[in-house]
């Protein structure tokens, strides 16, 4: 099948400019001057569809690098699965997503990752990646690391957080970067001081402080900046690369930009909760409501001004993207397991759909360009995990993953309005986007298309990712 995309704005990190794109087949064939005959006169006459995509943008699908469809925690699942998950992400003009293969304490790597490809196998809408946590770091889950680089698996993540299911000591991670360096590739790291975190947390509870707003009390930024810190201290000692997720904290991006000026391979990213939701507003919400926006790293105070930081260091590319951490947990019988103890509230918000939006609404509001919207949420995103140019470009033999975005269109975001994701809320009730997904097109296939969906379940592949294009 071929389509034809006309008279739309294509915006790629380089710039913006009018130009029509032909897809042919899963791949992009041409993009080239509108009124060119380069590739004949017939070109529109002889494509099997064509979009008219005038006043609008051209954008390559988004990536998200930072899913967790199904993932086990505190008793219970997250409630997206591969098939729900990853429909809703092409609603809101996500075409790839990266999800966590899990190992967890006691278990093979290789049966966690194997466990994770079944999950997914035949499910996904749109295209998939795995990461992998590496849940209990010895010799026998460091030569599995070699293993997965085979497999296309070249990022592992590790927590600072969480001792008893996910936690490593400094020895642990300090392996495990010497691990990275050899094979090329990099370590993901969740940042927050689990040890004195979990005393925190001890003490609130015996005040009888149960509420859910003492989960971000209980993790204030220092636990985040100290640990951002100690795994780029223990970065430098070994030469690994360094990805840190979920960054909330200006302080913990500031110990990250130093590190960055020195010409380290350390990199962050944020996502759409830390950029909008705060403690007041919404984790301190009366009674037990705040548990719909529990999530770790933490929600921090709007009067700490960590949002118009972060932006400003999405500016800098001192953060690098903007994924989800996509967890969601339903409020009814999964966020409701912490009633009366906010330490057992599931930790997680959905936002797979809606990413996209609110990153563009930071283009609108002149946070950041255009420019920088698409290479956050996409081609970084492809370079960083060793996806590009098949992700994250549209360029000649490119994958046909394009979305048409419409500046001019409107989108209300709420449970009853523009919600695909399997839970019984949304966590960004309310929200107005000056900006609409009119069309995405996942390997050559339309998925959506006016506010129509037409993809389906086991259009998505298995994607064999190289090393990150970022190392130094």
């Amino acid at each position: 099948m071929t389509i034809l995309i006309k008279n739309g704005s294509v915006v790629t990190p380089q710039g913006i400019h009018a130009a029509d794109v032909l897809l042919d087949g899963e791949r992009i064939a041409a993009v080239f001057e509108p009124g060119s005959t380069t590739l004949g006169s017939d070109i529109e006459a002889n494509a099997d569809r064509v979009f008219d995509a005038a006043g609008k943008y051209v954008i390559p699908g988004g990536i998200d690098a930072h899913t967790h469809m199904e993932l086990p925690f505190g008793g219970t699942f997250a409630s997206d699965t591969f098939d729900t998950g990853t429909r809703a992400a092409a609603w809101g003009g996500t075409t790839t997503i990266i999800d966590f293969a899990v190992q967890t304490f006691g278990q093979r790597v290789q049966d966690g990752f194997n466990a994770w490809q079944e999950k997914a196998r035949g499910n996904c809408h749109i295209d998939y990646a795995f990461h992998q946590i590496i849940g209990g770091v010895d010799d026998d889950s460091l030569k599995a690391m070699d293993e997965l680089v085979d497999e296309g698996v070249t990022s592992f993540k590790l927590f600072m957080a969480y001792p008893g299911v996910f936690y490593s000591d400094d020895g642990q991670i300090l392996r495990a970067m010497q691990t990275a360096v050899n094979n090329s590739s990099m370590i993901m790291m969740h940042a927050e001081n689990g040890m004195a975190i979990d005393v925190l947390v001890a003490q609130a509870l015996a005040e009888g402080k149960t509420d859910p707003k003492y989960h971000s009390l209980t993790r204030p930024w220092e636990t985040e900046a100290e640990a951002t810190n100690r795994s780029i201290m223990l970065a430098r000692m070994t030469g690994a690369p360094l990805y840190i997720v979920h960054m909330s904290a200006k302080q913990a991006v500031r110990v990250l930009q130093e590190a960055k000026d020195e010409g380290w391979n350390v990199f962050g990213e944020t996502c759409p909760q830390y950029l909008y939701l705060s403690l007041e507003d919404h984790l301190a919400q009366p009674g037990f409501e705040g548990a719909k926006w529990v999530c770790s790293t933490p929600l921090r105070s709007k009067a700490e001004e960590h949002h118009d930081e972060l932006w400003k260091y999405l500016r800098t590319d001192d953060l690098s993207i903007v994924s989800t951490d996509h967890c969601p947990f339903c409020f009814k019988e999964q966020k409701e397991l912490g009633l009366g103890n906010f330490s057992k509230i599931p930790n997680g918000i959905g936002s797979v759909e809606h990413r996209m939006d609110l990153i563009y609404q930071g283009v609108v509001d002149g946070k950041i360009s255009l420019e920088r919207w698409v290479e956050i949420c996409s081609t970084t995103p492809a370079r960083m995990f060793g996806m590009y140019p098949q992700k994250g470009a549209i360029a000649p033999g490119s994958d046909a993953d394009i979305v048409i975005y419409d500046p001019a269109g409107r989108t209300e975001i709420g449970y009853e309005k523009t919600h695909h994701m399997n839970m019984d809320h949304s966590a960004w009730e309310g929200f107005v986007i000056d900006g609409h997904v009119d069309t995405v097109i996942s390997r050559g296939r339309v998925v959506v298309d006016d506010n129509t969906y037409l993809g389906e379940k086991g259009h998505g592949r298995y994607l064999k990712r190289g090393p990150s294009q970022y190392l130094i």
